[in-house]
């Protein structure tokens, strides 16, 4: 089998994958990207019109981490010529008490400098008076929060990429890898490809990927989805009037103003099935498209009308919802990043960090992202899925 050589490889190009292809070819690198499906397809989890960007957090290194991924954002914008993130501001709100505490997040923007305001129940209601909310609720506003438009800035990175000399095939599923003395070989489409660097950004298949490499980790891939309401009266979820918002409890849901669709985005965060991301189906779950309609009815119901469309898409959860970015243990030369069903706001930042690490820069993320922290190393962990 005749034998190709690039610089690095990136194995799947979702919003990391293609974030770390356009970096690296940005780095000057030669750069082979594979994708096992279409690019833009919809089995993965990057797809759809949006999805939140903010600086809220729950810990300083989320916080910090969010600062430099708008930036990332902002030079891809740059070269792309298109605008990618809209600040239309973002509301964290839940109840005092709640499952999701309000007071870590405050003390993470404290600590990272970041401005936000405090809000109590009535704030919240004079502001955005589509809320039905009671006295016992309270919330974080941060004006800088807003939507990142998911499937354009993943084609956006493609096309930078491209542009850059980066080789992005479709199509092309890789059966297998090998680590060898001049770096590492992949077998993708009926050809062998050669890299002195490998980075996995393989979403759901990542541990199909990492198996390769005998790695393996206690991850669980959920089908999870999103659903477009047609509010009765949609004027006051446009952009200028409405924030991205998340109620901070178990459970936990999140919503955006109207954004690409007619209709305002609201789904149960984590509220999906374990499934295999190769057989899984595509059909709404009745019992999340329940729950999210019964909490509309509760503390949105002006937003809740008729249903326009729903959505499935994939998490690839691990035990604490922290994310991976690292080396592979042991090779130097593979890295890995798995977004833990929340990252797609800090793909470009989270490429440039795995460009870096296959282009021998130095690279330290946070202790928390390590693939071999403990509780990746536990065959049966504690989940603990909301943040």
């Amino acid at each position: 089998m005749t034998e190709t050589t690039f610089d690095a490889i990136v194995l799947g190009l979702g919003g990391i994958g293609s974030g770390a292809a356009y970096w690296l070819a940005r780095a000057g690198a030669t750069v082979l990207g594979l994708e096992q499906f279409d690019l833009g397809h919809e089995r993965g989890e990057s797809h759809d019109h949006s999805r939140i960007i903010r600086l809220s957090y729950h810990e300083p290194h989320y916080v910090s981490l969010a600062k430099q991924a708008y930036d990332a954002w902002a030079t891809l914008e740059h070269e792309a010529g298109e605008q990618l993130v809209f600040k239309v501001g973002g509301l964290d709100l839940g109840p005092r008490g709640g499952a999701i505490p309000l007071a870590g997040y405050a003390a993470a923007m404290r600590a990272e400098g970041v401005p936000f305001e405090e809000l109590g129940a009535a704030e919240i209601r004079e502001r955005w008076p589509a809320f039905a909310i009671d006295d016992n609720v309270h919330g974080l506003y941060q004006r800088d929060a807003g939507i990142c438009a998911a499937a354009r800035a993943t084609a956006a990175h493609q096309r930078c990429a491209a542009a850059r000399g980066a080789v992005l095939r479709a199509n092309a599923k890789a059966t297998a890898v090998q680590v060898r003395s001049d770096g590492v070989a992949v077998e993708a489409g009926g050809a062998r490809y050669v890299a002195r660097a490998l980075v996995v950004a393989a979403g759901p298949w990542s541990a199909r990927v990492l198996g390769w490499l005998g790695v393996h980790l206690p991850l669980e891939v959920t089908k999870e989805q999103v659903t477009y309401f047609l509010p009765p009266d949609p004027r006051p979820f446009e952009p200028e009037r409405f924030p991205v918002w998340i109620w901070m409890d178990d459970p936990s849901f999140y919503g955006f103003p109207r954004f690409g669709e007619r209709g305002v985005k609201v789904t149960q965060d984590a509220g999906g099935r374990p499934v295999d991301p190769d057989t899984r189906g595509f059909a709404p779950d009745p019992d999340i498209s329940s729950r999210t309609r019964a909490f509309l009815a509760a503390h949105l119901p002006s937003a809740l009308g008729p249903e326009l469309r729903t959505k499935t898409c994939l998490y690839t959860l691990t035990p604490d919802r922290d994310f991976v970015i690292d080396r592979v243990p042991g090779l130097q030369n593979v890295s890995v990043a798995i977004g833990a069903g929340h990252a797609f706001k800090f793909a470009s930042v989270i490429g440039r960090m795995l460009a870096g690490m296959a282009t021998g820069a130095h690279v330290a993320p946070p202790p928390a992202f390590a693939i071999d922290r403990p509780i990746l190393r536990m065959t049966t962990p504690p989940k603990a899925y909301m943040v």
